[in-house]
């Protein structure tokens, strides 16, 4: 099993770890519902609704994470 030879440094660390921040552009869409942003494949936390149809009622709704 490879072990690194030297510690890296801190600033080695960010640089690499600098790709790592989630992008959420191509996984946001707009609700068809209600027109709120959402991620894709979630339920809608405006409205509570996933395809179609009504999974949650409206005051049932659970914050997005």
């Amino acid at each position: 099993m490879a072990v690194p030879k030297k510690r890296m440094s801190r600033s080695q660390t960010g640089q690499r770890r600098a790709h790592d921040a989630l992008k959420l552009t191509a996984a946001v869409e707009s609700c068809p519902d209600c027109g709120a942003s959402k991620l894709r494949h979630r339920v809608c936390g405006e409205c509570g609704s996933y395809r179609g149809r009504k999974i949650f009622a409206d005051n049932d709704v659970v914050a997005a994470e």
